[in-house]
């Protein structure tokens, strides 16, 4: 049995003139949880050309919704930015990943921290009602070059906060701190920046990390995870798996690109 499954593109829209996201319709048989990733593709005459992207709609939903970069050189960002709807694409038929809450201990807080389409697993996780119920507060930081990069990011916030399912939920306790570097906002600097400084906890009148409530999700740059990393590991947090929960955990299976 072939590992990709055609699908078929259903909605396309061009944040900026570097990142888009897209729809396609889902197996019935296609299982996934929150904050997982899948392998995304284009059939092509010889082998597909495939990446890992991770999933950003709820688990619950009927469609799957990704968010891609578009990089002009890039062997499939290049042509899946051209995509159309009608146009088929490949999906795996697993789906896999460390940000899964089973890979974190309880605790009271959790922090999904952001750079660029590293946003992507924690537009899933926002939307599933087992966040909400497994941590009393949730804080979503998201830092991108600049402000229009944002958008994707506020559409999805926007959406969850009014929608009539987890609306009161989010409303209460999902907290969201956009940032960008390279010209001016209400909130600037690299993200391990504002941490470190505790600008963002200052900000959003809330303590600073504290490894015994806190639990954290890193996705993006290979330098935000590098120095976010050393940061958590400095403060006393302990990586989890899926194998052994721990206080934090790195999607390692790809960075953002």
């Amino acid at each position: 049995m072939s590992a990709f499954e055609a699908q078929t593109v259903l909605d396309v829209r061009h944040w900026t003139d570097t990142l888009f996201s897209f729809t396609t319709t889902r197996a019935a048989s296609f299982r996934f949880s929150s904050g997982q990733f899948t392998m995304v593709g284009l059939p092509l005459d010889a082998a597909p050309l495939t990446r890992a992207y991770s999933l950003a709609g709820a688990h619950y939903d009927d469609t799957l919704e990704f968010f891609s970069i578009k990089v002009p050189d890039g062997p499939l960002t290049s042509k899946l930015q051209h995509l159309q709807p009608g146009d088929p694409v490949l999906v795996g038929r697993k789906a896999t990943g460390t940000l899964v809450l089973h890979s974190l201990l309880p605790g009271e807080r959790l922090c999904l921290l952001a750079t660029g389409t590293g946003l992507a697993p924690f537009a899933s996780l926002i939307r599933d009602p087992e966040v909400y119920q497994r941590f009393a507060q949730i804080v979503l930081v998201h830092g991108c070059r600049r402000r229009d990069d944002l958008a994707y990011g506020e559409r999805v916030v926007r959406a969850v906060r009014d929608s009539e399912f987890l609306g009161p939920q989010a409303c209460a306790q999902l907290a969201y701190y956009p940032t960008v570097t390279r010209e001016p906002f209400q909130n600037r600097g690299r993200l391990t920046d504002l941490i470190s400084s505790g600008r963002i906890w200052h900000d959003l009148d809330q303590k600073p990390l504290n490894a015994a409530t806190d639990r954290v999700m890193l996705c993006g740059s290979p330098a935000m995870l590098r120095d976010t990393h050393h940061m958590l590991k400095a403060a006393g947090f302990v990586e989890g798996s899926s194998n052994r929960p721990g206080a934090y955990v790195v999607e390692k299976a790809f960075a953002e690109r």
